[in-house]
């Protein structure tokens, strides 16, 4: 059973008030409250330079503005269960954020993101274990409300090497820093602002919308419902290297808005990365894993209870204190000046319930990234990505009984297998920060169910930021 009820939902926005709402955040967009920058997680590009002392910026306001409508097409359902994905439907998300930074000390920045957020993924997030939009979170409402999604520290002690210049960007001050350095952040923020981190497939603003290719699906990191908790992270830079670690919350019960406070339920995340360059191309592989650490259930334990007392799986009534560990490879690579190249594949525990993210046990995505200039609009990008996603033999038993996911479930599961999807997109640099995206997304086997699809969903992407 989901932990939370799901909240109710309206009709489908019609295109008159989608262009109205659209019309409101542009409004909002320009006015002294609302902003827009790149949520980026990797790190900025830094070069050796040498600065004046009192370079360092004191303080800085960034914002940005996202606003997506995602369609699905019509397919095959021959029947449905609680988490399904409904065939023609459509739905639209939009939110903005402020990124105010301020250097408190030497080495040391603290970050406050107040956001506004409003609307629902298709199905209230629900029907595919590769869900179709980074910027639909499991929880929606119809009208604007706020949330503080980060609120942290970050201290930079240097330890040596050449000193490099950073550039001024989103939860990032214009400064400078040493190659080699140690960065310790804490605070409320994403785990993904820290690990996990590929150049080219990473922001559902600017880049890829699907969650198992802007993360590695099998990542099941630590989270409220919108992807945020509280926690600590080292990060230690030594030539080429990078070693990071770090510990966060999880939710009080899988799937929650709610955290739990305390360490009682906890993740612990490790990193490791290399970066290198290939006949003068950079690039980095990274290795990371995970262990959640709380109160989860076994899978065929669910289905052995239901099965001796009647009814569906409920792993609320057989959960304990137990692990789920994963683990996943991150390749990236610049094929050539304007072109780059990415690569995940990873697998998670399959015989436990997955905790935060999504219900995926092995993944395996690939894909590529273009510039414009070849054809003379050098601000715009193409993408194009594969994903294979797949399930334990266990977690195909429990849907296959009625037992519910995180994300999918539809009654029963006679005929199961793989989830795959293919994604391009293509965002168009209008100026003045601001970018217009069309993306296509073709799945195959939503829910791992082989008799529901193929499906087609589309989507339009508005994102402006300063």
């Amino acid at each position: 059973m989901r932990p939370e009820p799901r909240p109710t939902r309206p009709a489908r926005v019609p295109p008159a008030r989608a262009a109205a709402v659209l019309a409101a955040w542009v409004a909002l967009a320009h006015s002294p409250a609302a902003v827009a920058a790149p949520d980026t997680t990797e790190a900025t590009q830094a070069t050796p330079v040498a600065l004046a002392p009192g370079r360092d910026e004191a303080f800085a306001v960034h914002g940005q503005l996202t606003y997506v409508e995602q369609e699905s097409s019509g397919f095959h359902a021959p029947y449905r269960g609680p988490n399904s994905l409904s065939p023609d439907q459509g739905r639209e998300t939009a939110d903005a954020t402020l990124f105010l930074g301020v250097r408190l000390w030497r080495g040391a920045e603290g970050w406050l993101t107040p956001e506004l957020d409003q609307g629902f993924g298709l199905d209230d997030t629900l029907g595919l274990a590769g869900f179709p939009s980074g910027e639909a979170y499991k929880v929606g409402r119809r009208l604007p409300y706020l949330r503080l999604p980060r609120a942290f520290l970050r201290q930079t002690l240097d330890l040596g090497g050449p000193r490099e210049r950073v550039e001024a960007q989103a939860l990032q001050l214009d400064g400078s820093r040493d190659r080699d350095r140690l960065v310790v952040t804490v605070g409320k923020f994403g785990v993904g602002d820290v690990f996990d981190a590929s150049r080219y497939a990473h922001d559902p603003r600017a880049d890829f919308l699907n969650w198992s290719v802007i993360d590695s699906g099998v990542f099941d990191y630590a989270a409220d419902a919108w992807g945020f908790t509280v926690g600590a992270a080292a990060e230690w830079y030594t030539g080429d290297w990078t070693l990071r670690g770090g510990a966060f919350d999880l939710s009080d019960v899988p799937n929650s808005p709610h955290l739990d406070p305390g360490g009682h339920e906890f993740q612990v995340v490790l990193e490791l990365e290399h970066r290198h360059t290939i006949a003068g191309h950079p690039g980095k592989l990274m290795l990371t894993g995970y262990d959640s650490r709380g109160r989860m259930a076994l899978l065929d334990a669910a289905v052995e209870a239901a099965a001796a007392h009647g009814g569906t799986p409920d792993p609320a009534a057989v959960r304990a204190y137990r692990s789920r560990l994963g683990a996943h490879l991150t390749l990236d690579q610049e094929l050539a000046t304007d072109l780059g190249f990415f690569a995940r594949a990873g697998g998670a525990a399959g015989n436990v319930e997955a905790y935060e993210f999504t219900d995926i046990d092995r993944s395996a995505a690939l894909g590529l990234s273009l510039g414009g200039a070849r054809w003379g609009r050098g601000a715009d990008t193409a993408g194009l990505a594969a994903v294979v996603n797949a399930i334990s033999a266990e977690r195909r038993r429990y849907l296959a009984a009625g037992g519910l996911g995180i994300l999918i479930g539809d009654g029963r599961l006679p005929h199961p297998g793989e989830e795959r999807l293919l994604e391009s997109y293509y965002a168009l640099h209008l100026g003045a920060g601001t970018d217009l995206t069309l993306d296509y997304q073709f799945v195959t086997h939503p829910a791992y169910n082989r008799d529901r699809g193929p499906l087609s969903v589309f989507a339009l992407r508005l994102h402006a930021q300063f």
